[in-house]
């Protein structure tokens, strides 16, 4: 098969995406050329890599096989070029960064210092739960990621670089706020909105409740922190969430964090990458900036709140 590494960037685009118009935007091609590539592969292949109905798109059984290839091939060409650069000891390319939802309040923030201080690095952030960050770096398809708890799976090297305090978040008029202090046990009687299976948040309270042995109800899951504090604001329950992503919301007086039994649960913000994985030298000057400057910046961000002073 005479395929190109430019059909299979595409392909693998569009199947991240499930949209011709998304990819298009994504890749800065037109749809029109980006459909042209996809029907360049299928001719290649000699099978149909997607199927269509109305303006669904779903990968076919083949296409479901072929992604995996294809994500394979790509991952090898960035492992070459990444040893390509450390000869040249060149710090520019590509840096493809995953981070769990809880970074979006402070890295970009800090990825502004780090583009000022490397402007010939471009970044690319991928957004999901923990699991799914394992998987992309198991495929290869991030260079490293920020989460808290580092994987156990599978090898890897997790670095910490920041405290990562998780407390428990209530509406302003829910009686514990105005507490001077919460037992633990009081919390078995509160219905708890949580994050979905695999997201470190909802392990950092599966954890707590674990230690003192309570099993309060869990009356709502939702897939992000912000749905979280909005439930929450409204008065439908209580949750656990990373200090970290209140910030403005506590500030302004719209959630409290009660003073509770064993709270604030500390973790530990981590760098994480595929322990046989050698970085670019791109990779290396963003790993060197987070451990040097991270912890810092989330002091001056949070400050007390953050249990970092």
């Amino acid at each position: 098969m005479n395929i190109t590494f430019r059909q299979l960037r595409v392909f693998t685009e569009v199947v991240r995406q499930a949209s011709v118009q998304r990819a298009a935007e994504q890749l800065h091609l037109t749809p029109p050329a980006v459909s042209m590539q996809i029907k360049e592969l299928e001719s290649q292949v000699g099978l149909p890599l997607f199927d269509r109905t109305g303006r669904r798109l779903s990968l076919s059984t083949a296409g479901e096989y072929f992604v995996v290839y294809a994500r394979r091939l790509l991952g090898t060409l960035k492992e070459a070029e990444d040893a390509m650069a450390r000869f040249t000891g060149v710090e520019s390319g590509l840096l493809t960064i995953g981070m769990v939802s809880s970074a979006k309040y402070f890295l970009p923030q800090l990825l502004a210092q780090f583009h000022a201080e490397h402007p010939a690095v471009a970044v690319r952030l991928r957004l999901g739960n923990r699991e799914h960050l394992v998987t992309l770096m198991q495929a290869n398809e991030v260079d490293m990621s920020i989460m808290g708890r580092a994987p156990k799976e599978w090898p890897n090297r997790a670095e910490p670089f920041a405290a990562h305090p998780h407390v428990l978040v209530t509406a302003p008029s829910h009686p514990f706020a105005n507490a001077e202090s919460v037992p633990a046990a009081a919390l078995v009687r509160e219905g708890f909105i949580v994050r979905e299976q695999g997201s470190g948040t909802r392990a950092a309270l599966e954890e707590y409740l674990a230690a003192y042995h309570l099993q309060p109800m869990f009356i709502m899951e939702l897939p992000n922190d912000e749905a979280i504090k909005q439930a929450v604001m409204a008065g439908l329950g209580v949750s656990l969430l990373s200090r970290h992503t209140i910030g403005l919301e506590w500030r302004n007086g719209l959630i409290s964090t009660p003073a509770v039994e064993g709270l604030p649960l500390m973790r530990r913000w981590n760098l994480v990458t595929a322990a046989a994985k050698a970085l670019s030298p791109a990779a290396e000057a963003f790993r060197y900036f987070m451990l040097e400057r991270a912890e810092v910046h989330l002091a001056g961000m949070f400050g007390a709140e953050a249990g970092l002073e």
